[in-house]
């Protein structure tokens, strides 16, 4: 990836481009560019196609790209984000599907990487496990982070895992609940309307006060910094947090189901 991304900057370079104007070029943000130079993100062939073009190379890039060895276990669309978190000041986190990464517990996040589909290996599920409990660090981080956490009621409703599991995970989140700095909330079924039908996302603020958003569909994601993007997102937040149940509406929820499990 090092290797690739010193080709890119060079390539760039050679043509007379800015990071900026290269990726507006190729319809990526410029943290992308940045990051495929300097060997923290890998360059996606699709990408790949796009640069070679607009830097007059013979297909090179798509080359390495497609022949990149697939061994991380972690989605390449997902390292810049995992990147960014780890270092964020401020992250909020709408759900709709699954429980928040940051919040999974062990046996959950096991239980939603067996739920995939192609099937994941053993030696995967386990080296995507180890990488979302990881994240978990960040709750307890020695410079505290401001966590705020919207999760829609069919996300509760779901026992993945078995109910074992899922009495575990209510358990993590009734307890997480009550650190510093944390705000978890439930968007109630009951609502009959709902400002992000489009699915979740998640808000980063970073140390120098950079808002980003970030989106994931079935075969990728989009992590942006584009202001009217971004605004989109923190607006659609801003009504998810109003018309949620509050904190400690939500711990008597937590309460109510785990009297119930």
């Amino acid at each position: 990836m090092k290797m690739i991304g010193r080709q890119v900057a060079a390539a760039r370079v050679a043509k007379g481009y800015t990071q900026k104007q290269l990726a507006e070029l190729v319809k990526v943000d410029e943290e992308t560019v940045a990051s495929i130079e300097q060997g923290r993100r890998r360059l996606m062939p699709n990408v790949a196609e796009l640069l070679d073009f607009h830097l007059g190379l013979p297909g090179l890039l798509t080359v390495a790209a497609l022949q990149m060895p697939a061994t991380d276990v972690i989605p390449p669309w997902a390292e810049e984000f995992l990147d960014r978190e780890r270092e964020a000041i401020a992250i909020s986190s709408y759900e709709n599907q699954v429980m928040p990464g940051l919040l999974q517990t062990d046996a959950y996040a096991d239980a939603v990487f067996r739920s995939c589909v192609p099937v994941l290996g053993e030696e995967e599920v386990a080296g995507r496990t180890t990488v979302r409990v990881r994240r978990r660090e960040i709750l307890r981080r020695k410079e505290p982070v401001m966590l705020s956490f919207v999760i829609w009621e069919p996300v509760l409703l779901l026992q993945l895992g078995g109910r074992e599991v899922y009495r575990e995970q209510l358990t993590h989140l009734r307890a997480c609940s009550e650190l510093p700095g944390v705000s978890l909330q439930i968007y109630p079924l009951e609502h009959s309307q709902h400002p992000s039908l489009d699915g979740p996302f998640v808000l980063l603020e970073t140390r120098d006060h950079q808002r980003l958003a970030y989106m994931e569909s079935q075969h990728g994601s989009h992590l942006t910094s584009e202001p009217n993007e971004v605004s989109i997102v923190e607006r659609r937040y801003a009504m998810l947090r109003t018309q949620a149940l509050n904190p400690a509406e939500t711990r008597a929820e937590f309460d109510r189901l785990l009297g119930e499990s």
